[in-house]
């Protein structure tokens, strides 16, 4: 047991707690990159430590009453055999790459890593365009299944290859297609990735990438975090949360393109989280700027 893992182990669980997002693909990166573990076992035992993890913040969720039941079991029919194609394909590329698998993967996570950054920008910049058209719960058309199931076998792919995206990804979609508000976004979105991610865990075990301790001690930190965070959820400034883990998820995956032997000069990689800071940061000053020049309702009804 590693104890300089419990930190961060904590540290990710409260980031989950609070926004919901940034747990695999924040921990995978820290596993191979800080602590030199195979790309491989960092996946799965990310993933089965991920699992349990939103685990704790599904339950709450769904005590709560913010989760979309129909909507996520919807989601789960596409997720759940994407998670396991997507572990199979892992292990695939694992015996058929030989020396270049690690590079692929890397280039893999790194694609991961960027899509998911991006999502959670497109989160951030879109969902105050859409507050008026928020609403508390789907009723589930036949095109809306088609979609539910095509969104969670992309997300489930994505998980199972690389363990990111769970959160971000599926959180966007939910927005996106869905326009469900946001405490509803949380509930179902945590609740969609603990069914997913159990899948993808399972297909890890029987794949053997699951390293039980390294999982066991990451958990000792995350649990805790996790169920503090939750509480504190309800007053911290996630917007803010949110735009600091999609610059961190920006950085990392260009950090893993160079890593891939992908040839990023040192100065993208510093003009890159400060050029989305600044539109993020553009984005949220017009917002504020058509709030305060709208006309209050009294004034109107004058």
């Amino acid at each position: 047991m590693d104890l300089t893992l419990i930190p961060f182990g904590l540290a990710v669980g409260i980031l989950v707690g609070l926004t919901g997002t940034g747990g695999g693909s924040v921990m995978t990166p820290l596993l191979v990159v800080v602590f030199n573990i195979n790309v491989t076992t960092a996946i799965g035992t990310d993933i089965a430590y991920s699992a349990v993890e939103k685990s704790v913040g599904a339950v709450r969720q769904l005590k709560a009453g913010t989760v979309d039941v129909a909507l996520s079991t919807q989601m789960a029919l596409g997720s759940v055999p994407g998670a396991i194609i997507g572990v199979i394909t892992l292990k695939h590329l694992e015996s058929t790459l030989g020396d270049a698998f690690d590079t692929v993967i890397f280039t893999l996570l790194a694609g991961a890593l960027l899509l998911t950054g991006t999502a959670l920008l497109a989160r951030i910049l879109v969902v105050p365009r859409l507050n008026d058209r928020e609403r508390e719960t789907v009723q589930l058309t036949r095109r809306e299944r088609v979609g539910a199931s095509v969104l969670g076998l992309f997300v489930g792919l994505v998980i199972g290859i690389t363990s990111a995206g769970s959160g971000a990804l599926i959180a966007v979609g939910l927005i996106l297609l869905f326009r469900l508000v946001p405490h509803r976004v949380v509930g179902t979105d945590l609740f969609h990735a603990s069914i997913v991610l159990w899948a993808a865990a399972i297909a890890h075990v029987f794949a053997g990438d699951i390293d039980y301790g390294l999982a066991g001690t990451l958990l000792i930190g995350a649990i805790p975090g996790v169920w503090v965070a939750s509480r504190l959820s309800l007053v911290a400034p996630v917007g803010a949360l949110r735009l600091g883990l999609a610059v961190v998820l920006v950085g990392a995956g260009l950090g893993m393109l160079q890593k891939a032997g992908v040839g990023i000069p040192d100065a993208v990689m510093v003009v890159a989280p400060a050029v989305t800071i600044a539109v993020v940061a553009g984005a949220a000053l017009r917002e504020i700027a058509r709030r305060r020049a709208a006309p209050r309702p009294r004034a109107a009804a004058a």
